[in-house]
């Protein structure tokens, strides 16, 4: 059973990470794993987040899973949707992480709750840019398999991250890799596009 309070930092920022970026893609899956994972013994949260295994914030956290999960597979409203959730999802993370380091320094929370706002953030863009580019396709069944995946991959990750945290760590920061890279083609690419468009009027 891991401990929060009881493991070395090194082991406690890689929980911190994956579960962040599991917000970043579903805070409602995120925390309702979590709490459900606490209620029934996996893991012990710290009392800064022991509200989170009651069950007034299990039922309310699946319940607006369940809302999202089928908001988040109507195409466009989905981009609607995952817009307004930039200003719940990286609060939501930065918060869970400096919760969770209560036991630390100052220093080392605010590093904490930086690194939770970093990771949710980047899986929150990935995952918006990821939708825009399929929601112009006219089968939903791309959105929906899609949403299917997030979701499924968020809660995943935070199981993983309370029983493997190192491991869990690794996928997180690989698929930031996956979106910094991503989105580094796609700016280089627009660029090249714009500098070819300018070319093309100066040579009128």
């Amino acid at each position: 059973m891991l401990n929060l309070l009881q493991i070395p930092l090194p082991e406690l920022f890689a929980v911190l990470a994956a579960v962040a970026f599991a917000a970043g893609l579903n805070v409602y899956a995120t925390v309702a794993a979590l709490g459900l994972l606490a209620r029934f013994g996996h893991v012990p949260l710290p009392p800064a987040l022991q509200l989170l295994e009651t069950w007034p914030i299990i039922i309310a956290s699946t319940t607006l899973f369940a809302i999202e999960f089928f908001a988040d597979k109507i195409p466009a409203f989905d981009l609607i949707w995952s817009a307004l959730h930039t200003f719940v999802r990286v609060p939501a993370a930065a918060l869970l992480a400096y919760g969770a380091t209560r036991q630390l320094t100052p220093s080392e929370q605010l590093l904490a709750a930086a690194l939770g706002a970093a990771m949710a953030l980047a899986a929150h863009s990935g995952k918006t840019a990821l939708r825009a580019a399929v929601t112009p396709s006219p089968e939903p069944f791309s959105n929906i398999t899609l949403s299917l995946a997030e979701d499924a991959l968020a809660i995943s990750l935070t199981w993983l991250a309370t029983s493997h945290p190192y491991v869990a760590a690794t996928i997180a920061l690989a698929l930031v890799a996956v979106i910094v890279l991503l989105a580094r083609a796609v700016i280089q690419a627009m660029r090249k596009l714009f500098q070819g468009a300018e070319k093309e009027l100066v040579g009128r």
